[in-house]
């Protein structure tokens, strides 16, 4: 009696694609399976070593056209069983309908959603003038390296001709659906502190650890103003402000010994409003504000701020938020606040919207019991059928001829 495309992403959700291990090859095995049934062309891209990037093509009636992207990830993140009340990759689905996995609302939710809204698309006889293709890649939450951010550098992604592409969002606990049009630059700092050692007995002069304490202060000094701007503002999402938070301290080799070395990481997320080179100055005059030996590295520095059109001018937002007032979907436009492979495409120059279909949900990704309801899911199918309808029927832009 089951919903065979719940089936289906209930068939997905048990293929183990969890890190640090992800059985890449079961989920390259199982997409490639669905993707010929529907007929779509295939093709396998290894950007490296043991990471494949899968494409599934519906070609259009006008190839040369630009195309549409859907983009989804194959990876989850790990989890602690201990928490769960079932076992997160058996894909339970309890007497409301909730189906409890890992991946269930990031993403694989969202994967079988575009596969069975071409397959509906397909059954009604429909062709569209754009191709659409689907694109799954590995490595996303380990922060893309492996996956799309070399994806888009190679011959086969520019191929696809990319007009416009689609990835995933959030789950919104309200009436209403999030749209990402953008994201936070993500900066991981490690802040260096050397100083005078010597025995623990003593006060020691000129010390790493007072050095490091004029650091924090003057870092969560920063934080605290940010939290309080968001509490305040109630036009403002966490998008919208500069996250930061201490995620590591390191130093010290005894009880007993005054350490010449201590040093403290920051994960910082920035919005695309923030002048990146000014923030950076504050970063340096922290540091120098706190003596000398101070020093500061970057194990991540995002730059790009672009940006997509949510402009009533802008074709492809046109024809987006045109299904949604369609279909009644009352739509709250944001700037992600964490990362996803959005933020590659539209690094290369391509328009990229962050939607996962899915409210009146709780955002439980990353979290223990992560689940989705199958009505909320099936509603997700309709969407996109919607949506892909309307975005691959884009007439032909100025560029294009």
């Amino acid at each position: 009696s089951e919903n065979p495309s719940v089936t289906l992403f209930r068939e997905y959700l048990r293929i183990d694609t969890v890190h640090p291990k992800p059985d890449y090859d079961a989920a390259v095995r199982f997409l490639e399976r669905v993707g010929t049934d529907l007929g779509l062309a295939c093709q396998k891209v290894e950007v490296c070593q043991g990471r494949v990037v899968l494409i599934l093509t519906w070609q259009g009636t006008k190839p040369r056209l630009r195309s549409i992207l859907l983009n989804s990830h194959t990876d989850v993140v790990p989890v602690f069983e201990e928490h769960w009340t079932y076992p997160p990759f058996e894909a339970v689905k309890d007497s409301q309908g909730n189906i409890y996995a890992r991946g269930a609302q990031d993403m694989k939710c969202v994967s079988i959603q575009y596969l069975e809204a071409i397959r509906r698309l397909k059954t009604e006889g429909k062709s569209f003038a754009r191709t659409i293709h689907l694109t799954f890649v590995p490595d996303e939450e380990v922060g893309g390296h492996k996956g799309m951010e070399m994806f888009v550098q190679r011959p086969e992604f520019k191929a696809l001709n990319v007009g416009f592409a689609m990835d995933e969002g959030l789950a919104s606990p309200s009436d209403t659906f999030s749209v990402f049009y953008g994201e936070r630059s993500p900066w991981w700092i490690k802040v260096k502190c050397m100083g005078s050692p010597g025995h623990g007995s003593r006060f020691i002069s000129n010390t790493a650890a007072e050095k490091m304490h004029k650091v924090i202060n003057s870092f969560l000094a920063f934080r605290e103003s940010e939290k309080q701007r968001l509490k305040s503002d109630s036009s403002l999402t966490l998008g919208d402000v500069t996250s930061l938070n201490m995620t590591m301290l390191e130093g010290g080799v005894s009880f007993n010994v005054v350490p010449s070395e201590m040093a403290a990481s920051f994960d910082i997320r920035i919005p695309p409003t923030v002048d990146l080179k000014a923030f950076e100055e504050q970063v340096a005059t922290w540091c120098r504000s706190a003596g000398d030996g101070v020093t500061y590295e970057f194990h991540q520095k995002c730059m790009d701020q672009h940006i997509t059109s949510t402009e009533e001018s802008d074709p492809w937002w046109k024809a987006f938020s045109g299904v949604c007032r369609d279909m009644k979907l009352q739509l709250k436009l944001e700037i992600f606040p964490a990362a996803t492979d959005s933020r590659y495409i539209r690094a290369v120059r391509h328009p990229a919207i962050g939607f996962s279909p899915m409210n009146r949900t709780p955002v439980l990704l990353h979290d223990h019991n992560e689940f989705l309801n199958e009505q909320v899911f099936l509603q997700g199918i309709e969407i996109y059928a919607c949506l892909l309808t309307a975005l691959a029927s884009v007439p032909p832009l100025p560029a294009e001829g």
